[in-house]
């Protein structure tokens, strides 16, 4: 994909000179020519994008799940860190578990809320896709009683989401209308970045349910 013509989250970051990586359970394995048997090439979006080719610069942002764990029990993580667990890990039905998938993630939260950047930091935990075919609330669309931003894409049926940090002191739901671009939302506010899109300028960020949190 030209980066040109379709600037990514990872772009706007870097042009404004943030750190940020993408971390990949078995990343390194697969960049070594021997990926896992449930290692997912289209679950890495960075990676179909021509900056982040092998041979160029951009490519030193996509790394493996395990320099994650070692940044965190270090204090050294980048400002922006995305991780996307190994496919044995991603809770998917049919080929992956429940359990292994939560237990994987308390992991990962335990390695952020140990480390030394546990109080600077704030965790998003979301999915990309939902756990069946019902949900009582319509999803934001002409004439639907439900309030959001929408367009051609979505959203469809809603997803969990959590949102953590060592410095929330209660937890609650939030009602406010969010979608995954949400994320993206509150990266650009939070560093100034100019938007990716058009969807991402209409929906709400993060704010409220961070706020809910510390009461």
């Amino acid at each position: 994909v030209d980066d040109a013509r379709y600037p990514n989250i990872g772009d706007r970051m870097s042009d404004k000179g943030v750190s940020w990586a993408w971390y990949s359970g078995g990343w390194d394995d697969a960049e070594a020519g021997h990926p896992g048997p449930l290692f997912q090439y289209h679950h890495q979006p960075f990676n179909y994008f021509a900056d982040y080719a092998k041979g160029r610069p951009g490519r030193a942002h996509l790394q493996d799940e395990t320099d994650f764990l070692n940044a965190a029990a270090i204090g050294n993580l980048p400002t922006v860190s995305f991780v996307k667990p190994y496919g044995a890990e991603n809770e998917h039905p049919g080929y992956a578990s429940a359990s292994t998938g939560s237990d994987h993630l308390v992991d990962l939260l335990e390695a952020v809320t140990s480390g030394p950047e546990a109080d600077d930091t704030l965790v998003v935990v979301t999915y990309d896709e939902f756990g069946g075919q019902w949900d009582h609330v319509p999803p934001p669309g002409k004439g639907s009683p439900t309030k959001g931003a929408y367009d051609a894409f979505g959203p469809g049926t809603r997803i969990p989401a959590l949102v953590l940090s060592s410095r929330m002191r209660r937890s609650g739901v939030d009602h406010t209308s969010y979608d995954t671009t949400s994320i993206i939302r509150t990266l650009e506010r939070s560093l100034h970045l100019a938007p990716v899109g058009i969807r991402d300028t209409k929906i709400a960020d993060l704010r409220k349910a961070v706020k809910k949190g510390k009461g």
